[in-house]
């Protein structure tokens, strides 16, 4: 028991008040920090912080958003498999970071199926192929036989090689029986200018990506990856309704390193699932061009073992290496 008289100074009894406020809130920090590879802005921070915020709500503890950008997001795996943002940590990651990437850098600075365990898979992202609005090409079939008769000039632009959008749009060029060059660029933006402007016939991107200029009509969508029409463009068809036998999907998951305690991960998974099954979070998706899902952790796990089994002959395939 502290005794304090009319002569303890002030400034103690300020400081001990302050350092009983402050026990209780040190003592219950549990603060869950999500780490986006990616700059703010793109679609990967935007779920984050829609995920972050309803999480923080059903936890009870803090939860912040930290992007670590670099290295097209294989920055921040290397950094949480290093352990230097500690174990209370979340990632979010796509194909790219936990498929792609394993397969082509020789040292990735991380094992993708050892260093991380699958926590949650929040959303889905279709990819699209698209003309300029000058081109009069309108259906992918018409798109195809003048690539077919025009080799030279085959080339497809994506938003960055060794990106999804760049495999898949080898893909369509295999399926297609098109010899296709593929043109990397440094994001999204600069493929779409590039594309207004003449300097490249086709670009290949997630469909979130060409949405916008597509409603504006500066751009036209020819088809969709999807197993059934986007209900965001119900009057793009995909591109098995096009005549061509394809279909793929991106997605976005949040992983936790393998360090963290096997209960933790699972309380996680389990309030983010809860989470994604929230009308209110759906509509929020829905309200930003993404696509929610509602998975398990078991359920996860089984969707990225079928994924690296889909993807993984087509990145070896390719022969891409960065």
């Amino acid at each position: 028991m502290q005794i304090f008289n009319r002569r303890t100074p002030l400034t103690l009894l300020a400081a001990l008040a302050a350092s009983a406020l402050l026990k209780p809130v040190f003592a219950q920090d549990n603060t869950l920090r999500i780490v986006v590879g990616y700059p703010p802005g793109g679609s990967s921070d935007r779920m984050a912080r829609i995920v972050a915020e309803k999480l923080q709500s059903r936890l009870g503890t803090p939860v912040i958003v930290d992007n670590r950008p670099g290295a097209g997001g294989r920055l921040a795996a290397q950094q949480i498999k290093a352990g230097t943002l500690g174990q209370n940590v979340l990632m979010v990651a796509n194909p790219a970071v936990m498929v792609v990437a394993p397969q082509v850098f020789k040292d990735n600075g991380y094992d993708a199926e050892k260093d991380f365990v699958p926590v949650s898979h929040v959303n889905d992202y279709e990819f699209a192929i698209a003309v300029a609005s000058a081109v009069p090409v309108r259906e992918l079939n018409h798109l195809l036989a003048w690539l077919r008769a025009n080799p030279t000039q085959a080339n497809f632009g994506v938003p960055a090689t060794g990106s999804l959008p760049h495999f898949f749009a080898l893909m369509i060029g295999e399926k297609a029986g098109a010899s296709t060059q593929v043109v990397g660029y440094r994001g999204s933006a600069p493929l779409t200018t590039d594309l207004l402007g003449g300097q490249i016939p086709v670009a290949v991107d997630t469909f979130d990506s060409l949405l916008a200029q597509h409603e504006a009509g500066k751009l036209r969508i020819l088809a969709t990856s999807g197993l059934q029409r986007s209900p965001m463009a119900p009057n793009i068809p995909t591109f098995k309704e096009s005549g061509l036998n394809l279909a793929a999907m991106g997605w976005n998951t949040f992983f936790a390193p393998a360090a963290m305690p096997t209960e933790r991960a699972t309380r996680y998974a389990s309030a983010i699932h809860a989470i994604m099954k929230d009308a209110d979070t759906r509509q929020k998706f829905k309200d930003a061009k993404m696509i929610p899902v509602a998975s398990s952790q078991t359920e996860t796990a089984s969707m990225l073992k079928a994924y690296r089994a889909q993807w993984a002959p087509v990145v070896q395939k390719s022969g891409y290496q960065p």
